[in-house]
């Protein structure tokens, strides 16, 4: 592996729509100039309306993959979505305790963008308690957010998950009804930075695995934290701008927008 194409390591479900989920992630990822390995946690039944059917993987085969590639390929980061079951939870944070010195970036998928529900109260417990300790990066939308703490307001949604081990918490808030688009990072006790995004029309079938995965790769290329979540979210909203719809639902993210402005 070279310098100049790091390998990140993500943990997603298959989409076969190839909006979200592990296409998505490899994807932004090779838009980094990163090298993606994947481990596939769920198959999936959807389109680009909503989630019909969620396959969770083996758990024992999740670890074997990993494992067996992390002997192989050195990772300098692992992105975490889809797990959909409290199996998979266990298992990838069997694999990540193992490697603390990896950065983890984790977008806690807990319902699809159509609506589907892709977790239970027992899963949501072992995110709480098993694998937000060990995120670096995690980036829930409002939603999320609310679910795993149980609170309604995101200032105390984020200083909550804080409290619960991560390093950075960046809520996002695309689905608020404010004019703007404000994200809000969480660090160090308090509510660290606001961003204001400007508003786009339409709903995005993506956005939030195009958001972890880019922070992961950035973090992978050797940028620090603030900086990587700043440019992160730049990059995400760029590939939404200039997104597309190519069924009859959500629009798709244009994680390659850069090569047609060339």
């Amino acid at each position: 592996m070279t310098p100049n194409h790091p390998a990140v390591l993500t943990f997603s479900g298959h989409d076969p729509s190839g909006g979200a989920g592990v296409q998505a992630d490899i994807e932004t990822l090779i838009s980094h100039q990163c090298h993606a390995v994947s481990v596939i946690t769920a198959l999936t039944e959807q389109d680009t309306l909503n989630v019909k059917k969620l396959v969770p993987q083996n758990p024992d085969n999740i670890v074997s993959q990993a494992m067996t590639l992390m002997a192989d390929i050195p990772v300098k980061a692992i992105k975490i979505g889809l797990l959909g079951h409290p199996e998979t939870a266990l298992a990838v944070h069997s694999i990540i305790k193992r490697c603390p010195h990896i950065p983890v970036v984790f977008d806690p998928v807990l319902a699809a963008g159509g609506g589907a529900n892709l977790s239970n109260e027992r899963l949501i417990a072992l995110i709480n308690d098993l694998l937000l300790p060990c995120t670096t990066v995690l980036t829930p939308n409002s939603e999320e957010a609310r679910r795993l703490t149980g609170l309604d307001d995101l200032k105390e949604c984020g200083l909550s998950l804080l409290e619960k081990g991560c390093g950075y918490v960046l809520i996002t808030g695309t689905h608020e009804t404010t004019p703007e688009v404000s994200n809000q990072l969480f660090h160090d006790g308090r509510c660290y930075e606001t961003y204001s995004w400007n508003r786009l029309p339409y709903n995005y079938h993506g956005s939030g695995c195009t958001l972890a995965a880019s922070i992961a790769a950035l973090l992978a290329q050797g940028l620090d934290t603030l900086q990587a979540i700043f440019e992160a979210q730049e990059f995400t909203w760029n590939s939404l701008n200039s997104g597309y719809q190519p069924g009859k639902g959500q629009h798709i993210p244009n994680r390659f927008y850069w090569v047609d402005d060339e």
